[in-house]
């Protein structure tokens, strides 16, 4: 989540316009796992003293695409929920794509699901 000296900068124009060409760039793929990438970080964090900046905050040299996962491992945010969940760029708790995965295979372990309605002889 943004912090609140950053917000009015990633509502803006510029920003949003960059975020997007950046992204379709990398062909949304994180550069960390090769997942899916949703989120462009700064290498070199936003600072309020850097903030109006475009060398740092604009340049793409000073960005990555990174997945949610790859984005909450760089900033530590792995630690402070339960393992599989993380926060959206928005801040609400959401499931990992790895927990994804492990929830499926969970339920294939368990088995076909019995279904009431078929039987066998």
């Amino acid at each position: 989540m943004a912090r609140d000296f950053a917000k009015s900068f990633y509502h803006s124009a510029a920003w949003l316009k960059c975020r997007e060409g950046f992204l379709k760039s990398r062909h949304y793929q994180c550069e960390r796992c090769g997942g899916p990438a949703v989120i462009v970080h700064h290498v070199q964090p936003i600072t309020p003293g850097n903030i109006s900046n475009p060398d740092i905050t604009l340049n793409w040299d000073n960005l990555e695409a990174l997945c949610l996962e790859c984005h909450n491992n760089e900033h530590g945010s792995q630690g402070v929920t339960r393992e599989g969940l993380a926060f959206d760029e928005n801040g609400n708790l959401v499931q990992t794509p790895r927990s994804r995965r492990t929830s499926r295979a969970a339920q294939d372990r368990a088995g076909p699901s019995k279904n009431l309605s078929t039987t066998t002889i």
